[in-house]
């Protein structure tokens, strides 16, 4: 099965600027491609990983891969699939992000390969050092302005406003094709199906320039079931930084996800081959309630984004807190697998578990705890306790320092003892 095929029954082709043109340079030999990521935060997110996986899926065919951190154009702003002017950010800052996200990059490419080595660049390099003249002489001829206000980028933006900074970024990232295909003989960019208009830019850039065939991939942007937007839960972004989003959340992310979706995320996200895909289907099908693809779905994440260690780590919080064995936890685990949780310190250690409960939001007053005590709601430690003249000191503490209390079934809170 050749790429392409591969990548439609994935579902992971969105458009193709040329598809028989560019299935017929695929067969010809290794192609160069890249992908930009601009630096809008100190890490990339959930929504990053289609297109940073494209580049290792075409790197495993056997392909030679560029990951472009926009360094350059990361100072100006991406008005695509925005309703408002992006602020823009002091340069430090974007510099310091940039050498964040081409750390994370390099944990999803292989760099050591002599053959089809990946590389990652910023486009700092030939834009910072670009004058307006060559701009506007050598770049801004080659695009007509009816042209780019067709482009939806620009278009769905002209009746709230846009600026003249942001209405240039599509020629900005033509010039990165551009650079990119004479330094390292790129011929394919990859993006999500909102650049479409900044690829085709870029191709037809280099067609006027250079009098080259090119070619462009978007991506669809993924979705789903329920509506909701991909990548955000009720505490907000999944990061690809475990310092944003621990192991352990970002596996219950994937752990978490609906029957509707799994499938379509395992083939997106994964590099399982269709027969174990189709075998999980079944496992659904039959079993929804082992959650099996979902299981197997946040192994491969977790494992991919933050190593088998990590993995580990998430499955033993996660069974943990399932089979009732907290006390099994070491207190970084604990502290990974809390760090959502209503929380409080405390350091009296004959504090009332009453008052504790108040302190740690499990109870709004004295005598909802008293009646959640009473009536077996409230564990410490997986302890249950129907105890309502228990002090903190009593407990035997996780790690020498945590209590961890359960009212009901799921709702977690925690408590460290100094």
């Amino acid at each position: 099965m050749d790429i392409l095929q591969n990548f439609k029954q994935r579902g992971l082709i969105y458009q193709i600027t040329d598809a028989d043109g560019l299935r017929k340079r695929l067969q010809t030999g290794p192609i160069t491609l890249y992908c930009g990521f601009d630096p809008t935060a100190d890490s990339l997110h959930i929504g990053h990983l289609v297109p940073i996986l494209t580049l290792r899926r075409f790197q495993l065919a056997g392909h030679r891969p560029i990951a472009l951190v926009g360094g350059g154009t990361g100072l100006i702003g991406d008005p695509s699939g925005r309703s408002t002017e992006r602020s823009l950010n002091p340069k430090e800052v974007v510099e310091e992000w940039t050498e964040k996200i081409k750390q994370q990059l390099e944990q999803f490419l292989d760099f050591s390969s002599s053959s089809y080595s990946a590389r990652v660049v910023n486009n700092y390099e030939w834009l910072g050092s670009m004058n307006v003249i060559d701009f506007l002489r050598d770049i801004g001829k080659h695009f007509p302005i009816n042209a780019m206000l067709a482009k939806e980028s620009v278009s769905t933006r002209l009746e709230q406003g846009i600026s003249f900074t942001e209405f240039s970024y599509m020629i900005l990232q033509a010039i990165d094709f551009k650079e990119l295909n004479q330094r390292y003989q790129c011929e394919l960019q990859v993006g999500g199906s909102d650049q479409w208009g900044n690829i085709v830019s870029g191709s037809d850039l280099i067609r006027r320039t250079q009098q080259k065939e090119v070619y462009g991939l978007t991506l669809p942007l993924i979705t789903k079931s329920d509506g909701q937007k991909f990548g955000k839960t009720g505490s907000g972004t999944i990061w690809l930084d475990a310092a944003k989003t621990t192991p352990y959340a970002y596996y219950q992310f994937w752990y978490n996800t609906d029957d509707r979706d799994v499938i379509p995320f395992l083939k997106y996200f994964t590099f399982l081959d269709f027969d174990e895909i189709e075998h999980l289907q079944y496992k659904l099908e039959q079993q929804p309630e082992k959650r099996e693809a979902q299981a197997r779905l946040a192994e491969e994440m977790t494992r991919l984004t933050h190593g088998e260690e990590a993995l580990q780590r998430a499955i033993r919080i996660s069974h943990a807190l399932f089979k009732g064995e907290v006390r099994q936890l070491t207190a970084e685990e604990i502290q990974e697998g809390f760090q959502d949780v209503p929380s409080a310190t405390v350091s009296d250690p004959q504090l009332p578990l009453i008052e504790l409960l108040i302190q740690v939001g499990a109870a709004k007053s004295k005598r909802e705890a008293r009646e959640f005590i009473r009536n077996g709601a409230i564990s410490v430690n997986d302890q249950r306790q129907t105890d309502t003249q228990l002090t903190i000191d009593q407990f035997d503490k996780i790690a020498g320092r945590y209590l961890v209390i359960r009212r009901g079934k799921k709702n977690y809170f925690l408590c460290e003892v100094q």
